[in-house]
């Protein structure tokens, strides 16, 4: 048998009189003098708190003889629940074979064209077409590993039939899809190891952009952890030019400048990619906690999967992951170490001041 909730009155009073938007959901208040029950967060007018007496749901507001406030709706679900589910019913759409335009979308949850592109890129961080690419992209590395024919996997992800299709899965991929198959074995990565302000520090790019940016206190140790972030690649030393402009990430690394111009080669899950952007949102000299950031994403209870996505980060400070922290301001695990994760928060908490 399910317990009712135990009101506090004074705590619903002041929740009211802030319109908390947080109360909603947890109980509704009705006027008595009107007949009408409302959501905490209602803009209508406040009546005097004589007049007003709370109920832990719609369903006992309208028990008690009351009707719902036709403005604020608290006898239907939450709205920004009503908007996610919307985002999540396009979400599901999207991760099908067939290619659906913005307008077909649009008309499936019921907006326009124009809201609905706001309203999804504001609950994902993503456009609906990258969405799209991000779990095609997906798709395509696990049908890759099983399918029978690089073709085969390429139609399963969901990449148009066409004379393009192959292009758009390569660059899905940063590599074609059968290099992919075998491992990777002939992507081209180059590399060169400098020392910056955090110790050494190893720069490597693709054919599509910077893919690393590792520092650490030894050049075999870097060497290594690359091998392990592409273990099938043909890795090589990369050349002077190459090497001049690496300059501008060690700019970057020794707090010199904030902005970062080089073509990058960011390769992770949609999620992974959606934190990744979180991070990169994150201002110098700020911190946020991996819940903040959870939240910033509207997926609340993923603080786990954030943390993850965190510590699979391989651009240090390109994707700012040192500028999350624990709950309680402490300093977090950093996939280079507390001490240089400390250093950076230090140095860039003096340059905004």
């Amino acid at each position: 048998m399910k317990t009712k909730a135990i009101l506090n009155d004074e705590f619903c009073w002041q929740a009211v009189l802030e319109r908390d938007k947080d109360a909603d959901g947890q109980f509704v208040f009705a006027v008595l003098t009107t007949g009408i029950y409302c959501r905490p967060s209602c803009r209508a007018r406040h009546a005097l708190r004589q007049n007003v007496c709370f109920y832990t749901d719609a369903a006992a507001a309208e028990h008690a003889g009351f009707r719902a406030c036709k403005r604020c709706q608290p006898d239907k679900a939450d709205p920004q629940q009503q908007r996610i589910d919307k985002v999540a019913q396009a979400c599901r759409l999207l991760e099908q074979e067939r290619t659906l335009t913005l307008d077909e979308l649009a008309r499936e949850v019921g907006v326009s064209s124009y809201h609905f592109h706001r309203l999804f890129k504001s609950v994902t961080g993503m456009t609906p077409r990258a969405w799209q690419q991000a779990w095609r992209a997906r798709r395509l590395r696990e049908t890759l590993a099983s399918s029978e024919s690089v073709t085969g996997a390429v139609l399963a992800a969901g990449f148009p039939a066409s004379s393009s299709y192959y292009r758009q899965a390569d660059s899905t991929l940063g590599m074609t899809a059968k290099q992919y198959r075998r491992g990777g074995d002939d992507l081209p990565v180059r590399y060169t190891l400098q020392s910056c302000s955090l110790g050494r520090c190893l720069v490597a790019a693709s054919s599509r952009g910077i893919c690393a940016v590792l520092p650490g206190d030894s050049d075999d140790k870097l060497i290594n952890e690359l091998e392990q972030i592409f273990p099938h690649a043909q890795r090589e030393r990369a050349d002077e030019a190459f090497s001049q402009q690496v300059a501008e990430v060690i700019a970057v690394l020794d707090g010199k400048r904030e902005a970062f111009t080089l073509p990058l080669d960011i390769r992770g899950t949609a999620f992974q990619q959606q934190v990744w952007q979180a991070l990169r949102n994150i201002p110098a000299g700020e911190t946020r906690s991996y819940q903040q950031v959870a939240e910033s994403i509207n997926k609340p209870k993923a603080v786990r999967a954030v943390a993850n996505a965190c510590a699979a980060n391989t651009l240090a400070l390109i994707v700012p992951c040192h500028r999350v922290v624990r709950q309680s301001g402490a300093l977090s695990g950093y996939r280079w170490g507390e001490a240089r994760k400390a250093l950076l928060l230090q140095r860039e908490a003096k340059q905004e001041n």
